[in-house]
């Protein structure tokens, strides 16, 4: 199952203070808007979104479409698709795409131990 860009959505309570330690990690700014308080931060490979006031828990993040650079890959699984694959190996879904469209869509889920995991295509 190719699930796309992998990152952490963290749950910040001061984004300019979060941005200010990863950055001291050697985390840059990939994207976002401080004005709405999120803000996504990449250190090679790994990338993490700090998100103040937006959700409860921190959430693995997968974006189907993205590469690690979030550029538009070429190919990639439909988010309806890996949908129906979770729903067929008994995976028990938060929320679901509309099976019927296409382009953005997002779906989630929780591992055994209560650990929320988003889905989250933007084309």
């Amino acid at each position: 199952m190719k699930l796309g860009a992998f990152s952490v959505s963290l749950n910040v309570k001061d984004l300019a203070v979060s941005k200010a330690f990863y950055e001291k990690l050697g985390f840059q700014a990939l994207g976002g808007d401080p004005a709405q308080n999120w803000l996504i931060m990449k250190n090679e490979n790994c990338i993490i979104g700090l998100f103040q006031g937006m959700f409860e828990k921190n959430i693995l993040t997968f974006n189907p479409g993205w590469n690690q650079n979030a550029e538009n890959l070429d190919t990639f699984t439909d988010v309806r698709e890996l949908q129906k694959q979770l729903k067929e190996s008994g995976i028990n879904l938060l929320s679901e795409a509309d099976e019927t469209g296409e382009g953005p869509a997002h779906i989630m889920i929780e591992d055994p131990d209560g650990n929320p995991i988003l889905l989250d295509q933007h084309r």
